[in-house]
């Protein structure tokens, strides 16, 4: 049973550098991440064409005024949503099949057609609010796919694990006062988007639900893998979702511009390795949707590195003691009572 790879060209027709010179958000990613695949054979993975996701799928997370939006100003022939954030004349196609990817994917993997995917496309998503693009991003794709998993597809449960280096303030937002989808972001503290703090664990019926776990600079392997150990996959287990996605964003690599963390192209393989055996123990596909990370090079290599852990490939090794993680397991243990015994 092949793993699959969702992508679309029209990923590459968005380009924020029309109207912002030197934006890292650019086509360049995937182009990067295309050429290393190339290199690989692809790697045995099954390629399928991302579609387009419907107007519905996309107000599964995002209001109609939002989606609305966005569609008439790519009509219009675009313009700058903020100082960093971009919506051309290509940019509403590119992005619904972005957020359409991830929902194929999660399709594909609940009907048991593979139990690992990847959805390569862009822009990311994970900072788009319910009624708000921001921070490079217009829809929410990892987002989309976890509510159309919960409200069409049987999944139940989602959870999803972000490692991006900044906090996904859109999908804490969609999900913040749900309890079907569990929330799990790893970042870097007090940098941008601002949100992200420990003390957040959404709100009503979603308390406990979002696990924020935001981490030093200079943080690299011990500090992530620690937290995988210790709160991830405890947590994980007791929750037990029926799809895990990964909102994948590699500007946390030391190689970054953007970010201040210090993960090596190995170590993303290697958390991809803990997330595929997590997987495996809760009988649940895994997903990944590329999110960040804007040193090309570093981003390919990581993307190759994370398909092959999520395929398989690599051993599972021991996590070290971090401080970092025994406080945050300890801040989750009221809710999640597993990662008190990690």
């Amino acid at each position: 049973m092949p793993s699959l790879y969702f992508s679309d060209p029209s990923s590459l027709e968005h380009d924020p550098r029309e109207a912002m010179p030197g934006h890292p958000e650019s086509p360049a990613r995937l182009v990067a991440v295309e050429r290393r695949l190339e290199e690989e054979g692809g790697l045995g993975w099954e390629r399928r064409s991302a579609p387009a996701a419907s107007t519905a799928e996309l107000e599964l997370v995002h209001t109609p005024r939002h989606v609305a939006a966005i569609r008439e100003l790519s009509k219009a022939g675009g313009g700058a949503i903020d100082s960093e954030t971009y919506d051309g004349p290509d940019s509403y196609r590119a992005a619904a099949h972005a957020a359409g990817g991830a929902g194929a994917m999660a399709r594909a993997l609940l009907a048991g057609e593979a139990k690992t995917g990847f959805s390569a496309s862009r822009p990311p998503g994970h900072h788009a609010e319910p009624e708000r693009a921001m921070g490079f991003c217009l829809f929410n794709s990892v987002a989309v796919a976890a509510a159309l998993a919960v409200a069409e597809l049987g999944a139940g449960r989602v959870l999803i694990l972000d490692w991006d280096v900044h906090h996904g303030n859109g999908t804490e937002a969609i999900f913040r006062a749900r309890d079907d989808v569990l929330l799990i972001t790893i970042q870097q503290e007090w940098i941008w988007p601002g949100t992200g703090r420990a003390e957040d664990v959404g709100t009503g019926a979603g308390e406990g639900f979002t696990i924020n776990l935001p981490v030093p600079e200079g943080s690299g392997r011990a500090v992530f893998l620690s937290l995988l150990d210790r709160v991830v996959a405890p947590v994980a287990s007791e929750f037990a979702p029926g799809l895990i996605l990964i909102s994948a964003g590699y500007d946390a690599h030391l190689e970054d511009p953007l970010g201040s963390l210090a993960l090596t192209t190995a170590d993303f393989g290697q958390m991809a390795v803990e997330v595929h055996e997590l997987g495996a123990q809760l009988g649940a596909p895994i997903g990944a949707v590329l999110e960040g990370g804007y040193a090309p090079n570093a981003l390919a290599d990581s993307v190759a590195a994370t398909m092959h852990g999520l395929d398989g490939e690599g051993e599972s090794m021991p996590a070290p003691e971090t401080a970092v993680a025994a406080e945050a397991a300890a801040r989750v243990a009221p809710f999640w009572p597993a990662a008190a015994g990690g």
